[in-house]
């Protein structure tokens, strides 16, 4: 008793050790033992239900050896805490032990299961697999049905954030620098399936102008009368086609939305918006424009305000904040739109003749663009776009929508001149239905702006050549990281095409002499 009592081996401290199995635990306990005094250091670890019994077979193996002297019926006896759960095991209650159970409460009834379950990759097996296992064998139900795995959070190289690295992007500093808006939407445009995310502070940036964007088509709004305008009401008949086109603009947005919400492609409803957005500002509004000095100009303020409604209504989710703002701001409204009603109209407010004349008139402007930008054409510079043949749709289409192509400054188009061919140097531009071409002589010093395009060529296709050498190379594939290969591949893709554009445009160069 002496031994027991000096030793500590009945109160005091006590000793944990955690193994798989109990020969590791054994192990654990080897240098204990070998502190003891002999005969003690001789003893067998063994396994007891508690405190109490581990006493008892201590005072009975101290009995044998004072009668027989053999060390070898000396123990030392362990015991499992009874208070120890592992940890990913207590996680396994998550969905009922959060709720009340084992007790029948109404947050149980209510909320389990539940539908969506939103977690990470790296603890599929650790967790979400215990729960699923647990809910089955506590309540013989599952927890939830779904599992979203979200993306990881890396930084714009692919590198996982470290502190040693320091690389790491406080999401509160951010949020202070960019806005929470900003913020959100990148996360969101960029949280594809299968793919970590790739997060730079230039990104961020980017999306805080575009809610800038945003802010400013509102003030466009406001400034043309459009807050105080009641709003257009589906169904309503409307007479300008840039109306009727914007219109089923926002019904494919709003159905492409809750297509890629309801597959949890989340990135793709945040693109389908910022893309839209883009249509509404840098279209719809120039083709508004002269719409208001006509007699369509009160239906104008009432589709641009409702138009504007969805677009608040939409992006919500997403960029709460400055959609808000925006809300209160721009009418008189029943309710805050956090609590605002999910709209449900769908395709049958798209109208197939003015989403064809619209597209028309987008692909003709874009492409006038396009050649006087390739071509280094001054904007201050307007010319003639000269028709070559063109049907009754794309007529009809000119004439509707006149002056609003000849509004677009980038185009800087001065007039309509029919003509049998092109002249020579004139860069074709062929649309849906017909053929225009844009003089170019006189425009431009072709001899200058060709020497200026050859050498970006040249310049250009040796970066090209550098790229697929690079890619061709057996070894740079086989050790180079996955996304090393990717940024390569859409580098090589993307200085092709600028190869292509180039090309065509000395081509064009070529023909002025």
């Amino acid at each position: 008793m002496r031994l027991l009592i000096e030793q500590s081996l009945l109160r005091g401290d006590e000793r944990h050790h955690a193994a798989a199995d109990f020969a590791e635990v054994v192990t654990e306990f080897g240098d204990v033992l070998a502190d003891l005094p002999t005969p003690l250091h001789h003893a067998r670890v063994i396994e007891v239900a508690d405190r109490s019994a581990a006493a008892e077979a201590i005072a009975e193996s101290l009995a044998e050896y004072t009668v027989s002297q053999d060390p070898t019926n000396l123990v030392y006896p362990v015991w499992q805490d009874p208070d120890v759960l592992d940890t990913w095991f207590s996680s396994g209650l998550w969905p009922i032990g959060t709720l009340g159970w084992p007790e029948e409460t109404e947050a149980l009834k209510k909320y389990f299961p539940t539908s969506v379950l939103v977690t990470g990759f790296d603890i599929i097996f650790f967790w979400v697999a215990r729960m699923m296992m647990m809910q089955y064998a506590v309540l013989g139900e599952r927890p939830f049905d779904t599992v979203y795995v979200h993306a990881l959070v890396r930084d714009e190289k692919g590198k996982k954030m470290s502190k040693s690295l320091g690389n790491v992007l406080d999401p509160l500093e951010l949020v202070d620098e960019y806005g929470a808006d900003a913020v959100r939407f990148t996360l969101t445009s960029m949280a594809a399936m299968g793919r970590d995310l790739k997060l730079s502070t230039q990104r961020i940036a980017g999306y805080r102008n575009f809610g800038t964007k945003l802010w400013n088509a509102s003030r466009f709004a406001e400034m043309n009368g459009v807050f105080g305008a009641p709003r257009w009401q589906p169904g309503d008949d409307l007479s300008a086609t840039a109306n009727r086109w914007i219109v089923g603009e926002v019904a494919r947005t709003r159905v492409a939305v809750d297509e890629a919400l309801a597959a949890f492609r989340f990135n793709d409803a945040a693109n389908t918006l910022y893309a839209f957005t883009y249509t509404y500002c840098d279209w719809y509004l120039e083709f508004s424009k002269p719409l208001f000095d006509t007699d369509a100009a009160d239906e104008t303020r009432k589709v641009m305000g409702w138009a504007l409604d969805q677009l608040l209504i939409l992006l919500h989710p997403i960029m709460p904040f400055i959609t808000e703002e925006l809300w209160g701001l721009s009418g008189d409204r029943a309710k805050m739109l956090i609590h605002g009603d999910w709209p449900t109209y769908g395709t049958e407010l798209v109208d197939p003749e003015a989403e064809a004349e619209m597209r028309w008139v987008r692909d003709l402007i874009e492409k006038v663009r396009s050649v006087r930008g390739e071509m280094n054409v001054p904007k201050s510079l307007k010319a003639p776009l000269l028709r070559v043949s063109l049907d009754d749709a794309g007529q009809t289409a000119w004439t509707r929508n006149e002056a609003i192509i000849l509004r677009d400054r980038e185009a800087g188009i001065e007039g309509l001149t029919p003509t049998d061919a092109a002249p020579k140097g004139a860069a074709t531009i062929a649309v849906e239905g017909g053929t225009f071409a844009l003089p170019l002589e006189g425009l431009i010093d072709a001899g200058a702006e060709r020497a200026r395009l050859e050498k970006s060529l040249g310049k250009l296709e040796k970066e090209l050549g550098g790229l697929q050498g690079r890619l061709r190379n057996p070894k740079f594939r086989e050790n180079a990281a996955a996304d090393v290969i990717e940024e390569t591949e859409e580098m090589a893709a993307q200085k092709g095409e600028e190869v292509a554009r180039l090309k065509t445009a000395v081509a064009r160069l070529a023909e002025l002499g």
